[in-house]
């Protein structure tokens, strides 16, 4: 993360022309001050990311400065100078809040490494604050022992070590982002930020702000200058979670920060150059996406250097039964309770059933049915929750569970179903959207496309309808 904005306080002429000269080689903004208090004005005017400040100045001491900057919202590093350096004043510094102690005469690769120094740690600070805000890691690895999990991993190990960029397609909850962790952490980049954005979760007119960040004062309330999540994956990788949401003019920026690796901020002219892995992830198929032109044909084919397809868990039924075993031993240890196992009449149960949510959704039944189950008790059908939990006899057979008919008996497609079941989820819902969204675990804007797909209209038709989040049950059925 580049160091852009700096002030260098020194009375002496020769020195401050000299420490100016070299950060501006460097492309830094320098701002001069020969004295204490044009350096504070300079502070309270904007917002800087390192103060070179020398020790004894004409109206005070430099020293007095870190004070003042440990008040202030956005805080520069400090790098204190003086020609009468001690162990005990640098001791001192440090404690008062310095960021690192020069004594003069230094040479200009000090002054690089210096600068090198407060990059890393300006980037490990916003990428620290960033995790604390975003969802941690799950914890959980790509569990399953069907051949289709086994030919995951060994892609996964094969691509990982290489910097392509990849593209992970799947329905939503098939555990996409644990395939796109794995790749970070099996790769030589697992010791530099990863980075989350989930495209789908973030308003269109702030999304191009998350990407690239903005200046201060780009638009209104941008009170200071930000790091976009690019600039923040400097150096490592960046998960650009549900990748299909993102708006056209978005589509054509990214283009060009994965062909050049450069970009601008928001409200800024300086091009900023970043070495960073893209990761992208889409319940949808892009091609399909392509051909109704909702998504570039050029930015797809970027993404998709190395594609990565996350099998739905019905095409892995042999796992149902791990996977549910290790999510039983996972959240009984979690809320302290003691369950003896999975009952055989609840795994007949958890077999026959369709699981359109897939691994999400067999992990939180299996949660639902640990915290109700009785003490040292084995798992129960009573327990899951599901409405194909009746006893096992009085069901029809597996085929009929998951395979639905038309009047003539004749199996639905796959998008017959699908397009069944997103009005099924509306009727539920009461014609609420966002309501629906949220029951199908898929955004709204995807769910907005949809419909548009079924009445026939664009994209775009609907987009004025994300306004209000109730309408009315579409006419088609």
């Amino acid at each position: 993360m580049p160091i852009e904005r700096v002030i260098v306080l020194e009375d002496d002429l020769i020195v401050r022309k000299s420490l100016e000269q070299h950060l501006r080689a460097r492309r830094c903004d320098v701002a001069s001050a020969a004295t204490l208090a044009d350096a504070q004005d300079f502070l309270a005017r904007d917002s800087f990311d390192l103060v070179f400040a020398d020790v004894r100045l004409p109206d005070g001491d430099g020293t007095d400065l870190l004070k003042a900057v440990q008040l202030r919202p956005q805080k520069p590093l400090v790098v204190v100078m003086t020609g009468y350096g001690s162990v005990e004043s640098a001791v001192e510094c440090m404690k008062n809040g310095a960021f690192d102690y020069l004594t003069k005469p230094f040479s200009a690769d000090q002054i690089d490494i210096t600068l090198k120094r407060a990059q890393e740690f300006t980037q490990l600070v916003r990428v620290n604050q960033l995790l604390s805000q975003d969802d941690e890691d799950t914890g959980y690895d790509l569990l399953g022992r069907c051949a289709a999990m086994e030919n995951l991993r060994q892609l996964i190990r094969k691509v990982a070590r290489t910097q392509a960029t990849v593209l992970i397609q799947g329905e939503s909850g098939t555990g996409k982002e644990l395939v796109a962790r794995a790749l970070y952490k099996e790769s030589p980049r697992a010791g530099a930020p990863f980075i989350k954005l989930n495209c789908a979760a973030i308003p269109e007119n702030l999304i191009e702000s998350e990407f690239f960040g903005h200046e201060k004062g780009a638009f209104t309330g941008a009170m200071n200058k930000r790091e976009g999540r690019f600039e923040l994956a400097h150096n490592g990788t960046i998960l650009l979670d549900e990748i299909s949401e993102i708006s056209p003019t978005v589509q054509a920026k990214l283009l060009r920060v994965l062909q050049e690796r450069e970009f601008e901020r928001v409200g800024g002219n300086r091009t900023i150059k970043v070495d960073v892995r893209v990761i992208a992830t889409t319940n949808r198929k892009l091609e399909d996406s392509v051909a109704r032109k909702e998504f570039r044909q050029d930015l797809y084919f970027r993404l998709n250097v190395v594609p990565i397809h996350v099998a739905p868990l019905r095409e892995r039924q042999e796992d149902i039964g791990h996977l549910a075993e290790q999510f039983m031993k996972r959240f009984a240890r979690k809320h302290g309770v003691r369950v003896q196992g999975i009952s055989d009449v609840c795994l007949k149960t958890l077999n026959l059933h369709s699981w359109p949510g897939n691994v999400r959704e067999l992990q939180n039944v299996i949660e639902r049915a640990v915290i109700l189950c009785s003490e040292n008790g084995l798992l129960q059908p009573e327990h899951l929750g599901l409405a194909s939990s009746q006893p096992v006899s009085a069901q029809p057979t597996a085929a009929a569970a998951v395979a639905p008919t038309d009047a003539n008996g004749q199996f639905l497609s796959l998008a017959e179903l699908e397009k069944r079941h997103i009005f099924a989820a509306l009727e539920h819902s009461k014609g609420n959207r966002t309501h629906a969204a949220k029951v199908l675990d898929i955004s709204i804007r995807t769910l907005r496309n949809k419909l548009n797909e079924y009445n026939g209209r664009t994209g775009s038709a609907g987009k004025a309808e994300d306004e209000t989040e109730d309408q009315e049950l579409p006419a088609q059925r």
